[in-house]
């Protein structure tokens, strides 16, 4: 039985990841724990306990081979597979992600949006055609789709996100201001309710207007 990783330490890979990867960039092979610890603002303790879950990786008096680690990282993220992505709504949101090269560069290739204005038909995002919602059946039966980003009213988030299930979808990023309820604990959902991250921030901003 694979070891139950905890969410908080899930959360932090892709920080990891980044961090790694503009060390790359600077032409750096090799760090330390309490060096990485000093960019990302992470104990090096932290660290440490964050990679043993997943072998550790680290030499004593070495450190961490930043290639290596980058790598090895990726693979535990599942970064070494591409994964195909279809958006369900293709207003300001959905084409902005449409739009962004790099989920690209992670493996993430975005196939095509779906949306119910006719004025779309026909149109494309960066070469990525819009096709009418009347067409994901058929979409999904002729094209491999790992991945379903819900940019939609959340009106019709529930309804569309049982569709997607039922049509073998078994991941769903959700950006519809909603809780999705889907009884199927086969199918992974990660939800970004955008105005929550924002709300957070308008209570830090006055949280710290208060203290001075």
């Amino acid at each position: 039985m694979s070891k139950e990783i905890s969410q908080a330490v899930i959360r932090r890979l892709p920080r990891y990841y980044r961090y790694l990867g503009e060390l790359l960039d600077e032409g750096v092979e090799r760090i330390s724990s309490n060096d990485l610890s000093h960019r990302m603002k992470v104990t090096a303790s932290q660290i440490r306990q964050d990679l043993n879950n997943f072998g550790g990786f680290g030499q004593q008096g070495y450190g961490y081979n930043v290639q290596f680690l980058y790598e090895e990282i990726g693979k535990i993220m599942g970064l070494n597979t591409e994964h195909r992505i279809i958006i369900i709504g293709a207003g300001n949101l959905g084409q902005a992600l449409a739009n962004y090269v790099k989920f690209e560069k992670l493996g993430f290739v975005i196939t095509a949006l779906f949306d119910i204005n006719p004025e779309l038909s026909g149109k494309s995002v960066r070469g990525i055609p819009i096709l009418m919602l009347s067409e994901l059946d058929e979409y999904c039966r002729t094209h491999r789709v790992d991945i379903a980003a819900l940019t939609m009213p959340k009106s019709k988030a529930d309804s569309i996100a049982s569709k997607l299930v039922d049509l073998g979808i078994r991941a769903i990023w959700n950006f519809a201001h909603v809780d999705l309820e889907i009884p199927n604990k086969d199918v992974v959902v990660e939800s970004v309710h955008l105005s929550d991250s924002l709300m957070q921030l308008s209570y830090n901003i006055v949280k710290k207007s208060k203290n001075k």
